[in-house]
């Protein structure tokens, strides 16, 4: 593991006060909290646009798959921002690049509520994307460097703030996307504005670390084999995720409010298995046994997915959330830990991997529908997931020293002291 975190990301800011005995969860300084509640609506901009896409598709007058797009351009540009946000914030400082990214974000929403067209609306996800990379990566970095707890505490609570923003933007798109598709970035770039200013009233400056941050950084820590291990496996995952993400609503085809609805129990699952779930599996049976598994009861259930009625297709897509959910705590705890690059650095140069998936599966889906028929993409999808689960097994050799050093820790603090401290 690294050590020394604050070297990288800063400790708590000065003059932040919190209960000095605090080691939980839920008692972690102003900083924190504000940065966190930022990141719940920044993720909620993900999976805003689920329960809508049928509506822009419809007010646009775009196929399924040009609206897709809206995914692919934002994550495309969030890949490739990886690798300029350590270069921005080790020179700028953590504070001002998550107001950067903020106010990207707050300016593309509201202009993506105003697009005319499906192409400019696919242009302002874009430029939402890059300031999303700018945001999200840094609050990471900062959330791990201020909270109390530790580490494990602070990867549950920036989970946890995963989970809650991904339960809530489809509840969100819902809500306000029932009066018009329209509504739903409007409202996201209120809400991000109130994340502004409380970043800017609560986190103070973090100090910038002693070395800055190259370019080409992030490419360089994937040198390193377990790390570039987790980014591959990661890879083929979320493209079974962002095919459950991105794809499912055209097929289940519902209308924003029932679309909603199964994306926020979706979420829900996501959230609480991530949190609660994921570190007593890990406890007992080990991160790579567990991250193996998972992979594999994912893809059984999106083949199910694929193929089941319309009915099953619902039940399948919510309990989706619970492998999606302890996949992606165990993903972000390995790429922390698994190799000697600072944090933000090896956070980065797995994020840059992964998201190129995130980009790619709704981009294809919709095609390998047009080129097969509607079940295909879902058997692409589990295929993809299995293909995670066999680099973990294949490369375990390169991440079973960072698996056991997991294990051990959360054998020690046990999750149930990190929410009862």
């Amino acid at each position: 593991m690294n050590s020394g975190t604050a070297e990288h990301t800063g400790g708590p800011a000065e003059g932040d006060t919190f209960d000095a005995g605090a080691g939980g969860l839920l008692r972690q300084p102003k900083a924190v909290w504000a940065t966190a509640g930022a990141s719940v609506v920044a993720f909620m901009g993900i999976g805003l646009v689920d329960p809508i896409l049928p509506s822009i598709a419809k007010g646009l007058d775009a196929s399924a798959g040009q609206v897709s797009l809206l995914f692919t351009s934002y994550f495309l540009i969030t890949a490739v921002a990886m690798l300029v946000t350590g270069f921005v914030s080790s020179r700028i400082g953590g504070r001002r690049t998550l107001l950067l990214g903020l106010a990207l974000v707050v300016v593309f929403a509201g202009l993506s509520g105003t697009s005319g067209s499906v192409g400019e609306l696919v242009g302002f996800r874009a430029g939402w994307g890059l300031g999303n990379a700018l945001f999200v990566s840094t609050a990471l970095a900062v959330i791990v460097g201020a909270a109390a707890g530790g580490s494990a505490a602070a990867i549950l609570l920036y989970e946890s703030a995963l989970g809650l923003g991904m339960a809530c933007g489809p509840l969100l798109g819902a809500l306000l996307g029932d009066a018009s598709w329209r509504y739903p970035f409007f409202g996201t770039a209120v809400l991000m504005a109130i994340g502004f200013l409380c970043i800017t009233a609560f986190l103070k400056e973090q100090p910038k670390p002693a070395r800055k941050t190259g370019l080409l950084d992030p490419i360089k820590a994937l040198g390193h084999g377990g790390l570039a291990s987790v980014a591959a496996s990661a890879f083929f995952y979320n493209y079974t995720f962002f095919t459950v993400l991105a794809f499912t609503p055209f097929v289940l085809n519902m209308s924003p409010y029932r679309s909603g609805a199964v994306f926020f129990a979706w979420g829900l699952l996501l959230a609480v298995f991530s949190v609660l779930v994921a570190p007593r599996l890990q406890a007992r049976f080990g991160s790579l046994k567990v991250l193996g598994g998972s992979l594999v009861l994912l893809a059984a259930d999106v083949l199910v997915l694929g193929y089941g009625s319309h009915t099953t297709a619902v039940v399948c897509t919510i309990l989706s959330g619970a492998f999606i959910g302890v996949n992606n705590t165990v993903y972000t705890e390995l790429a922390l830990g698994v190799s000697d690059a600072p944090r933000p650095v090896a956070s980065a140069g797995y994020n840059f991997v992964r998201w190129f998936a995130a980009a790619a599966a709704p981009f294809f889906a919709p095609r390998i529908e047009g080129w097969t028929d509607i079940h295909i993409p879902f058997v692409v999808a589990a295929v993809t997931a299995v293909l995670g689960a066999v680099v973990v097994l294949v490369r375990r050799k390169s991440l079973t020293h960072e698996a056991e050093e997991l294990e051990t820790r959360h054998a020690t603090e046990g999750s149930v002291a990190v929410f009862a401290n």
